[in-house]
């Protein structure tokens, strides 16, 4: 019942179709940049290097539009990024051969990607009632697992129907639709950040040691993300014809206990702080890390595969609501975004590292994955004491929210 009450209130359906929409973008593009300019010709170092400057974009643009959008509201920002970002895709589209013009659209449609995640989890609290953060938290969480699922499956879609070129329009057109029907929806138009305090500086979010902490923690868990995509795709190639659909089915199974994971836990009533559940969480994905170290055959592996996926959305959904406690007044959008780019630090990595050990052995990419979990819910275990709300923070002015 608490989802659905979740998805009859205003705006709610509104603003997360929206959000999807705007951030299946995020789930196509290096997937998509890979197969549009091998089909152009390119060579594998160019797919790289146009790979890396969309995701290093992505994590410098973030936190930087998020600062913009707690100084000036999210419409304006949304609708900007979502067109400057469009013709970052434009650009990959009309010249994917290019040596120039492939690196550059990639890394404009990353530095411009509209800040769609952040913005939402900021809107959360004047959307919902102070009950149903928690489950519109996990909700959110939750369709971040659809998101890994369906981009791929859009690219593959698109890509074997017409070309790899459409699926980069389609990636545009999808970021421009999305940042429109949020950006024009009443919350995201009545939105506002209180007055940041002058302490913050250059600093913003960051001044908060908590945050900082928690923000670190949760890279391990981006790590270890990353690493296991590199153990399925590395397990269904030694096992070739072991498991139908391969690396593909094992990643949708984790993407589905993902899901599951972060709808049970919207659904139970905590009695617990914030601080306690993210790194109890923490703890209990580590823990669903450790089986795959046992690298047994190709359907054990799959089940595997399904339990390991089930502590990742619950512990986001959980340290979402401790971001919003832990950032200084007025940074709440830009701390969000400091959380998108950490985690996508940490899973570059994770891959970068894990993809080394692959040769190897599948067994130490495995320990890899559950050492950065491990390492995460360790130093979130550690910190516990510091994920206490920053004092005296006056909550922002009460706006009414147009409607539509």
């Amino acid at each position: 019942m608490g989802y659905l009450a979740l998805l009859r209130a205003p705006h709610v359906g509104r603003l997360l179709l929206g959000t999807l929409l705007g951030r299946l973008p995020a789930g196509m593009t290096a997937l998509v940049i890979a197969l549009a300019l091998r089909e152009a010709g390119a060579p594998y170092s160019r797919i790289g290097l146009a790979t890396a400057a969309y995701a290093i974009s992505a994590a410098v643009g973030g936190p930087v539009l998020g600062r913009i959008v707690d100084r000036t509201g999210q419409p304006r920002v949304l609708l900007a990024s979502a067109a400057v970002a469009g013709g970052g895709y434009a650009l990959l589209a009309l010249a994917p051969g290019s040596a120039l013009a492939a690196p550059a659209g990639a890394a404009i449609a990353g530095l411009a990607m509209p800040p769609l995640e952040p913005c939402l989890r900021s809107l959360w609290p004047d959307v919902v009632e102070e009950k149903q953060l928690d489950t519109a938290y996990a909700f959110d969480s939750a369709s971040q697992q659809i998101l890994y699922v369906a981009g791929p499956l859009a690219v593959a879609g698109i890509a074997g129907a017409f070309s790899p070129v459409a699926a980069l329009w389609v990636a545009a057109g999808l970021g421009l639709a999305g940042a429109l029907v949020v950006a024009t929806a009443g919350p995201a138009r009545a939105w506002q950040a209180p007055p940041r305090e002058h302490s913050s500086g250059l600093l913003g979010p960051l001044r908060s040691p908590g945050l900082v902490l928690l923000l670190i923690g949760l890279a391990g868990a981006g790590w270890a993300v990353g690493a296991q995509n590199v153990l399925f795709i590395a397990y269904a190639e030694e096992h070739e014809g072991g498991l139908p659909g391969g690396a593909g089915t094992l990643l949708a199974l984790a993407a589905l206990g993902g899901l599951l994971g972060a709808l049970a836990y919207g659904a139970v009533r905590w009695r617990s702080s914030t601080a306690t559940r993210t790194w109890v969480m923490a703890v209990g994905m580590a823990l669903c890390y450790l089986p795959p170290v046992l690298v047994p055959g190709p359907y054990p592996t799959a089940g595997l595969a399904f339990l390991s996926g089930i502590g990742l959305a619950p512990l986001l959904a959980a340290a979402f609501v401790l971001v919003a406690e832990l950032a200084p007044v007025g940074t709440v959008t830009e701390a969000f975004a400091w959380l998108v780019t950490l985690f996508a630090t940490g899973n570059s990595l994770g891959y970068a590292v894990s993809g080394n050990l692959a040769e190897d052995s599948l067994r130490s990419v495995a320990l890899c994955a559950a050492g950065g979990i491990g390492l995460g819910a360790l130093l979130l275990f550690g910190a516990r004491r510091w994920f206490r709300p920053l004092p005296a923070t006056p909550a922002a002015e009460p706006v009414a929210v147009p409607a539509g």
